[in-house]
């Protein structure tokens, strides 16, 4: 019976809110957005909009390429020439792909050269490098976290801690996954050597638009939102994202979501999305063209903004270690308003590090 309780409880999260304005100089915002390095989905609600103006479309078209590296040998990331062109050159974003956090060996690439692998028992003992168990270990330690520097001089190709971790994973673990793999500013060529001798295929972020009628929104009219609940707030912009009613008729069966109060209704609004393997400094100049659209006469003065980061990721928020626990939330969401004021929001699971 104490499980079947445990079970019905719907999971925890955390949400962290802050109210502020472009024009602050102590704003976090651009820091915010680089916290959450690995980005599957970005979506933005246009209210009163059928189709999205040149500009801010350009940008939608223009995120950045990735590459998907079919089962590649983890060693591979500690290569020289590898580490040389792109790990000390720019910011490379590497995560595995359709890697279970719960259950299988995950591991991630940072754009600070941090390489992090979350590693089963059986895993972890056989690579044989220094680790420290996962935060989320229940009862018995069954998941270990192994992070290093790979721009760090005990590192450095040859060193004694570089050649441990290089037996470790070439000889012992023999450690492959399929690998999601991007860098900035080099792009494809930084990448080329290690892509010519894997499997690989590069992707472009997949853009959806649908148009909205009759939609009910909370009265956002202002950027004084101190009457509206930032949990039911961000309940109706996920409902708004899945394309899923808040009417809450007695006829329907899908869902018992409602728009928070008080709430108004837009004739329509355009909902744009984008998915993939997507930059922080991509999302960040979607930012900057959408107080760029703001600024412009519109009936409606407000812009939203999700992003929604990959729930398998072993890191989210900086390098923090990502729960194996319930859920895998990690997002924001960014209420952007025509003064230059903005809410955000950012959640993620009740285990998880709060977000900064």
């Amino acid at each position: 019976m104490k499980m079947r309780a445990e079970l019905d409880q719907t999971p925890r999260s955390l949400l962290v809110s802050e109210r502020s304005s472009f024009r602050d100089q102590k704003t976090r915002i651009r820091a915010q957005v680089e916290q959450l390095h690995f980005n599957y989905k970005v979506s933005v609600l246009l209210p009163e909009c059928c189709s999205a103006p040149p500009h801010l479309d350009s940008i939608f078209n223009t995120f950045n390429s990735f590459y998907l590296i079919r089962n590649l040998p983890v060693y591979e990331l500690l290569d020289k020439n590898f580490l040389e062109t792109a790990v000390y050159q720019g910011s490379v974003y590497g995560v595995s792909y359709r890697t279970r956090i719960d259950e299988d060996n995950c591991v991630a690439l940072t754009p600070k050269g941090h390489l992090t692998l979350s590693l089963d028992k059986d895993s972890f003992e056989i690579l044989g490098v220094e680790g420290k168990p996962s935060r989320f270990n229940h009862r018995t330690k069954c998941r270990f976290v192994v992070s290093v520097d790979l721009t760090d001089s005990s590192m450095a190709p040859g060193g004694r801690g570089y050649q441990r971790l290089l037996t470790g994973l070439r000889s012992r673990l023999q450690l492959k996954t399929d690998f999601l793999l991007s860098h900035y500013p080099g792009g494809g060529a930084s990448l080329q050597a290690l892509l010519s001798r894997y499997d690989w295929s590069e992707h472009r972020p997949q853009i959806s638009r649908h148009t909205l009628t009759d939609l009910s929104c909370p009265a956002l009219l202002t950027s004084d939102l101190q009457s509206c609940d930032p949990h039911s707030f961000m309940e109706w912009v996920g409902a708004v994202d899945a394309n899923v009613s808040c009417e809450n008729s007695s006829s329907s069966f899908l869902s018992s979501l409602v728009c928070p109060e008080p709430r108004t209704t837009v004739s329509r609004a355009l909902s744009v999305s984008v998915c993939g393997l997507l930059l922080p400094h991509d999302v960040h100049r979607l930012i900057q063209e959408i107080r760029c659209y703001l600024e412009q006469p519109h009936l409606e003065s407000w812009v939203c903004l999700t992003v929604h980061g990959y729930a398998d990721s072993p890191v989210s928020w900086g390098d923090n270690e990502h729960s194996v626990l319930k859920g895998g939330e990690n997002f924001y969401s960014l209420l952007m308003f025509q003064d230059d004021t903005y809410h955000l929001h950012l959640a993620t699971g009740a285990h998880d590090t709060c977000p900064p």
